[in-house]
């Protein structure tokens, strides 16, 4: 039977005494490197304070660092029945060497030890509940799994570093790049379980600590971005995704930065008449038309409960004032708008189609109405209506892309593709 033990950074002297006795027997002990050094001057003070009998000789020790060097003499010393410890890190089955071990080795002939993982320990010591929590490993790992993991905005997100591809820097230009700085706290958390750990929040903009250990995780937490200190000072329009207030059940349920700014140039805002934004989410695209073109009526429309404060917040963030916010599911809900000038339709389901129609019926002669699709059959289901409807059609397929780190240089990390579909119903005559 091989004892796989899992360690924190403390090392063999902070591990429990059922575990300290399987290292005390064994005759065969494999650790990572940074544990090996110890393992010899450990021994020899276990003998002095007799807690290993004198005459024990000291294991033989092994680093684990390469698992392929040390298959051989494992299998060796358990064929022969002698006692066989490898200490690793953590949980050795989360990231660990028990994955490769059990493709080799029989389960029935491996015993497996957790320790707390670095993920605990970190979410732990920030006394956090961690159910809701995501994880994605950088190490060996191209980082655009990280950038698809933050466009969906999870509520907290560990990150498992590679110091040799930049480590915590290289999440901290990722996360930028995806323009939520503001939206997430920023905790590097260093030799969890070890007397020296520390636990540090790292402001945007502010340098990594000089002395920071290589042995290190991230973990970013969502929290509410603090309002701009002047609206007026903001861009013009392409806000970034972060500064938003967000669901806090469907945090990535908004219309991301890049089609956002397509979206209001299809709208070809007017400078004033009445804008419908159906299915508004959190009310990004409505509210930076407001800001393009402050003599619009905005009227809001999103069925989710609790969205006309949410929009309502964001508005306020941005300093526009819609002319007014419902809860509420179109078709139905349209009824109580005046008749609109430009129409956003987002959002899917089933009802997609009666909306489309609803609007068209309304629609004021030389209207606009834009509908981003996710889907082909979204497609094919709303363009002939548009047709029937005398509208001159347009579409478009957009893609995006954003730089993330790669090594020393950037990558692309592609956004979902979006189908952009117009309709103009002709001017009035005369």
């Amino acid at each position: 039977m091989l004892e796989v033990v899992g360690t924190d950074a403390g090392g063999v002297a902070a591990l429990p005494a059922p575990s300290l006795a399987l290292v005390r027997a064994a005759q065969l002990l494999l650790a990572p490197q940074r544990l090996l050094a110890e393992l010899g001057p450990w021994w020899r003070e276990e003998q002095g304070a007799g807690r290993i009998p004198a005459g024990n000789p000291c294991p033989q020790l092994l680093a684990s660092d390469r698992p392929e060097q040390i298959f051989g003499p494992l299998e060796q010393a358990l064929a022969a029945g002698r006692p066989a410890v490898l200490l690793a890190s953590g949980d050795p089955l989360w990231f660990g060497i028990g994955r490769l071990l059990l493709q080799r080795f029989p389960a029935a002939q491996l015993r497996f030890h957790p320790a707390p993982c670095s993920l605990q320990l970190a979410f732990a010591r920030l006394g956090r509940p961690w159910q809701d929590a995501s994880w994605i490993s950088l190490h060996g790992r191209d980082p655009e799994p990280l950038a698809a993991a933050l466009q969906k905005r999870p509520p907290a997100l560990a990150v498992l570093t590679d110091p040799g591809r930049g480590g915590a820097e290289e999440v901290r230009r990722i996360l930028a790049a995806s323009g939520l700085e503001a939206a997430y706290s920023f905790w590097l958390c260093e030799r969890l379980g070890h007397p020296a750990e520390r636990l540090q929040r790292l402001v945007p903009g502010a340098p990594l600590p000089i002395d920071f250990d290589p042995l290190h995780l991230v973990l970013l937490i969502a929290e509410p971005p603090a309002p701009p200190a002047d609206p007026a000072a903001l861009p013009l329009f392409g806000l970034e995704d972060g500064l938003f207030l967000q669901h806090d059940d469907r945090p990535g349920l908004m219309t991301k930065r890049e089609v956002r700014i397509q979206l209001l140039a299809d709208l070809e805002l007017p400078e004033c008449g009445v804008f419908w934004d159906i299915g508004a989410g959190v009310g990004s695209v409505g509210l930076e038309a407001l800001r393009l073109r402050p003599g619009l009526a905005l009227w809001a429309l999103e069925a989710r409960g609790g969205s006309a404060a949410l929009i309502s917040e964001n508005a306020q963030r941005l300093g526009v004032r819609p002319e007014g916010i419902h809860e509420g599911r179109a078709p139905e809900a349209l009824a109580e708008l005046p008749d609109p000038d430009r129409v956003l339709i987002g959002g899917g389901g089933r009802e997609r189609a009666a909306v489309l129609a609803a609007v068209l019926q309304r629609l004021r002669p030389g209207g606009v109405v834009v509908i981003p699709l996710a889907t082909l059959e979204a497609l094919a289901e709303l363009r002939p209506l548009l047709e029937q409807a005398g509208c001159q059609v347009a579409l478009a397929q957009h893609q995006a892309w954003r730089g993330a780190p790669l090594a020393d240089g950037t990558r692309l990390a592609p956004l979902n593709p979006v189908l952009v579909l117009k309709g103009r119903l002709p001017a009035a005559a005369g």
